[in-house]
């Protein structure tokens, strides 16, 4: 099924992220679009902290207030007084947060701490809390803890509390034991990103998606406090949890977080919510695509690929896999695949060659990988891709995330627990059926020929697999579907010393038709390949 929409405009989380990257020291700071991981310096000495009461706590205790709390009215922080609500963009780039500041620097631990500044886009104030022994402390932050540069410093108040933060990083030690490399970001709304052993930024993930491309609007809960729990043997695992507040929603969050060359976080999200939900996506992952070989002629640029991922993958439940390479369409379009306990989905960054992006600054072949992977049985409902018109790179036009079957009602509560995989997530090489290596796309009809309106010709190469040191003389049969459109050719061949067998298919199709194409390689009585999907909108 898929939705068509006009183009549509929205703030640029990327942008965001950028300036409130601003907040962390130059040590700790890791540029969202250069995207490289960086170090942080140990700072020889450890100031005395705030210390506030502590309270009794675990995720049952917090799972049964945010219960209490769905049956209240949603309220909203009040807007910031003072210098907080004075913060305007120029502002909020002068701010730093303090190297000494850190929390937990020189404690027996393997993660640090850093909060980003609250004010301008980030109004709202985010409380942050450890928990040892059973108990919560709140972790408190003054205007000591950041540095405020220029003419900023002579408006801001010495020695003044700040009622919250906007969110915070962690370091650890991710690529080298002598180095303390940022790990894992939550800042604004429900976002939150990680890196993998090599990686650098690139897509986010977020708490909740409610309402998205949809007829009702967007609603954006958030995260407004954060619980975090220290392995007390220092070992390289901690736990944060988290409160999830919107009109529709409330719930209770456990993110287990385990660096690594795949950082995985193991989530339990708890949900209570106060009203109908149109649409409840649930671990939604959001992503950038500009560009790549089959839409490049779009765009007048030196580099042969812009994106932080390429496709979106499906693991079935019965052990197929559906590849669907994103698209950067003339409209908003959303598709849905109808999935029953699927096995994993996310938003894949295949291509790991810098020939293939040749961008010295963005690094776009280490951005990582993220898989969703369903932990119990998530039962029936689907795979919803949101693909938004975009310009620039600097603006996030991919959404994906699951729509369970049955409708949310007010007074509903759900549980869903996931896995998330962060990194490079490498095809594995052992894995049987071929994959999609590379999806191409141009005018339809012969080479040399004036091209016919309405005609596309796309090439899929599939590589690896069984197929792959076959001769190209080994029956092999493209099967090929298409609706909305007409297929008017297909070709299949092995590219000589390679393991790549490439399909070119032409089709047809009239003004502004939405055309749904499926193919994959078959012989010898089985599926060879991933299902290899894609959506053509014939715009004039």
């Amino acid at each position: 099924m898929t939705i068509a929409g006009p183009k549509t405009s929205r703030l640029s989380r990327r942008e965001l992220l950028s300036v409130a990257g601003a907040v962390l020291p130059v040590s700790l700071l890791a540029l969202p679009v250069a995207g490289f991981a960086q170090e942080t310096v140990t700072a020889p000495e450890t100031p005395a902290q705030p210390v506030a009461a502590a309270q009794q706590f675990s995720f049952d205790i917090l799972t049964e207030e945010m219960r209490l709390l769905a049956q209240q009215p949603h309220v909203t922080a009040p807007a910031p007084e003072g210098f907080l609500g004075e913060l305007n963009y120029d502002d909020y780039r002068l701010i730093r947060f303090r190297d000494d500041s850190a929390r937990w620097t020189g404690e027996k631990t393997r993660f640090r701490l850093a909060a980003f500044h609250m004010g301008w886009l980030f109004p709202e104030p985010v409380r942050l809390f450890e928990v040892a022994g059973g108990t919560a402390t709140e972790m408190l932050f003054s205007t000591d803890d950041f540095e405020y540069l220029n003419d900023l410093a002579t408006r801001v108040p010495e020695h003044a509390e700040l009622p919250g933060v906007a969110g915070f990083r962690l370091n650890h030690p991710l690529n080298r034991p002598d180095k303390w490399d940022e790990l894992v970001a939550f800042v604004g709304a429900s976002y939150f990103r990680a890196l993998g052993r090599g990686s650098a930024y690139g897509l986010s993930a977020r708490g909740l998606a409610l309402n998205t491309a949809t007829a009702q609007g967007e609603e954006f809960p958030r995260f407004s406090r954060f619980y975090m729990e220290r392995d007390p043997a220092g070992g390289d695992s901690i736990t944060v949890h988290a409160t999830l507040e919107s009109a529709s929603v409330t719930g209770a969050y456990r993110f287990v977080i385990t660096p690594g060359s795949e950082t995985l976080m193991d989530v339990t999200a708890r949900l209570f919510f106060r009203q109908d939900v149109a649409e409840l996506g649930v671990a939604p992952l959001t992503s950038m695509f500009l560009f790549s070989e089959k839409n490049r002629a779009e765009f007048d640029d030196y580099r042969p690929n812009v994106h932080d991922s390429d496709g979106l993958r499906i693991l079935r439940a019965d052990g197929d896999i559906i590849w669907r390479p994103l698209n950067n369409p003339p409209r908003l379009t959303g598709s849905y695949f109808t999935e029953t306990a699927p096995r994993r989905f996310g938003l894949h960054q295949r291509d790991r060659a810098f020939d293939s992006y040749q961008d010295t600054g963005a690094r776009y072949e280490r951005r990582p990988s993220l898989d969703v992977e369903p932990l119990g049985d998530w039962g029936r409902g689907n795979v919803r891709l949101v693909e938004i018109p975009s310009d620039l790179e600097a603006n996030d036009n991919i959404v994906a995330y699951w729509v369970p079957e049955a409708p949310v009602k007010a007074g509903d509560a759900r549980e869903f627990a996931y896995r998330l995989h962060w990194g490079d997530l490498a095809h594995d090489t052992d894995e049987p059926l071929a994959y999609v290596f590379e999806t191409r796309s141009g005018h339809g009809g012969f080479a040399g020929v004036e091209a016919q309106q309405g005609t596309r010709k796309f090439v899929v190469d599939f590589r690896g697999g069984l197929i792959g040191p076959l001769d190209g003389e080994t029956e092999i049969e493209p099967v090929v579907t298409i609706a909305n459109g007409e297929l008017t050719g297909s070709v299949l061949e092995k590219i000589a010393g390679t393991d790549i067998w490439r399909l070119v298919i032409d089709i047809s199709a009239e003004d502004e038709a939405v055309v749904e194409l499926s193919a994959h390689l078959a012989g010898f009585d089985r599926r060879l390949t991933e299902t290899w999907l894609y959506q053509w909108i014939n715009a004039k």
